[in-house]
Parts: structure tokens; sequence; C-alpha cells
């Protein structure tokens, strides 16, 4: 994913509270839309938002099968959490989709759920997984980015020793059809992840909502830059911002505040139920309105 100063708009579908045909309708009405360029899914294994004993999907195995059945958009995961599989195992799983969908995935990465979240918190006990400190996390992510490139590029089997993950042998084939490997988004905002982010990352999600605290974080990206003498602009800057079906308009303002703070990536979430020609109405209320055009060409 190259940076580019002309913003790229994309989706996100929420696989929970939904039915599999509603998200499978929405994606293939955004793959024939050309003002849409990618699409999303997030990994929770339980819900995270209304009805806690409602339905949720396993992200990865849901991308596998939109990608099977999308031919033009870019897709991923916002983000994966790097708690819930090992790394070489996840690299697998990212390998396969971007072999299933011919080359289109963008490998979404962050450290897993807040612990302050309770309803995030709870699918770790409930499917048995440990739950570590935020160091621990942190510091696992960063080593997990690292093997996880080394799966995807290297020609000989290795091991990898470090402080959280130790791998004997490790050895990916097939790779990637992207090359070198897929594009590396990581989702975050505290210090400790942004300096993961710097070293690793070819894209930077952050949710939106305070822009004030999003322009702030990515002046401290820039700082984390500079210290390992890494471009800053070599980032792309991406934002998830919530939809409102009713207020399209405080959509539109928070879309032209993101651009004008520099952000390139728009990441459109979408909420449950989708109206019936969602992805249409998305591309003509909130990508192609004059006033984003101006901003875009500044």
């Amino acid at each position: 994913m190259p940076h580019t100063s002309r913003p790229r708009f994309g989706i996100m579908t929420a696989p929970q509270q939904v039915d599999y045909h509603d998200v499978l309708r929405v994606w293939r009405q955004a793959d024939a839309i050309p003002e849409i360029e990618h699409a999303w899914l997030f990994d929770h294994l339980m819900p995270i938002g209304g009805d806690p004993s409602g339905p949720a999907y396993e992200g990865w195995t849901l991308l596998s099968a939109l990608a099977a059945q999308t031919r033009r958009l870019r897709l991923g995961l916002l983000v994966t959490s790097n708690r819930f599989r090992p790394p070489a195992m996840l690299a697998k799983i990212a390998t396969t989709v971007d072999i299933v969908s011919g080359g289109r995935l963008d490998f979404g990465i962050g450290v897993g759920s807040r612990p302050g979240h309770p309803l995030a918190r709870r699918e770790y006990d409930a499917h048995g997984l440990p739950f570590h400190d935020a160091a621990h996390a942190v510091g696992s992510l960063a080593e997990a980015c690292t093997v996880i490139r080394r799966l995807w590029t290297e020609a000989e089997p290795f091991d990898f020793h470090g402080t959280y993950h130790h791998l004997t042998g490790a050895f990916g084939n097939p790779k990637p059809v992207q090359r070198p490997h897929p594009p590396i988004v990581i989702g975050g905002r505290s210090a400790p992840t942004l300096r993961v982010v710097a070293e690793h990352a070819d894209v930077w999600n952050i949710p939106g909502g305070d822009i004030d605290d999003v322009v702030r974080r990515s002046a401290l990206l820039d700082r984390y830059c500079a210290e390992i003498g890494r471009d800053p602009a070599s980032i792309t800057r991406s934002i998830h911002l919530p939809v409102s079906y009713e207020q399209p308009g405080i959509t539109r303002d928070a879309i032209g505040e993101a651009i004008d703070a520099g952000f390139r990536h728009i990441v459109l979430g979408l909420p449950a139920p989708y109206p019936a020609d969602v992805a249409r109405w998305v591309a003509d209320e909130l990508i192609t309105t004059p006033s984003h055009l101006e901003t875009a060409c500044r």
C-alpha cells in the first residue's frame, strides 16, 4: 500500500449481531463500487456491543470466505488480536487469505483488547486464553511482527528465541502473493504501541472520536520514527470513523477533519442492520461529496 496524498475510503462491517449473508451482501455491493477501495472485519470472539450472548463470527475464517467472493476490494481485520493466535500460525492463516484473495490482504494486527473493556476481556476467559499485562502484550506484538515478516520472506527454516515467542525450524510455505509481503497495518494509540508502529508498520490505524488526541498521537508517531531514522511519511495514517445513517453530515464533517489532519486511509464503520443499498449510499453521501473533493485536493 504505497503512501499517497489521495484519500482512500473503505468500510468496516463488525461481524457481530449480524447474519453472514448480510455481511456478504454489503461486501459484494462494495466490491462493485470503485469509490470503496477496502473492506474490514474486526477480531473478537464474542460481541463487544449489543446483546452479550448474540452471534459473533471468527474474523479470519469469515475474511477468507469474503475474499473468495470478492474480486477487487483490499481486505483485512482491523485489527487482529495478537493475543488470540501464535504468530507462526497467524502468518500461515494470513498467507492463505492473501492467496485466496489473489494478493489483496492488508494484514492488520494489534496488541489485543484492553483489560478495561469488560465485554472484550471476557472472551479470553471464555476461550481459555491467557490475558497478560500491557507490557507483555506490547513486547509480544513486536516479536510477532518480526516472526511473521520472516516467515513470509525468508527462504530457509530459522529458529527464533525471543522473550515471548520461541520457534524451532520455522518456515513458511507457500509464501504470500504480495511481495515482499502484505502491508502491515498496526492499530493502537498507546505510546508503547506507537513505538512498535514506528518500527514495523506500513499503515497505522487509530479509532476516531477526539481529533485533537488523534493529531497528538500522530505527532508522537512522527517523533518515534525520527528516533529510529525512519521517514514518518512512509507510514500511511488510517482512521476508523463511525457512520451515522440518520445524520450523514456529522460523518462528513469527521471525514473532513481527518483528511485535514493528514489521514488518507479512511475506514467507515457501518452499524448494523445494514440498509438495502448501504454501499452505494456510502459512496454517494460520504465519499463523493463536493466538500470532500475540495479537501482532498488541498
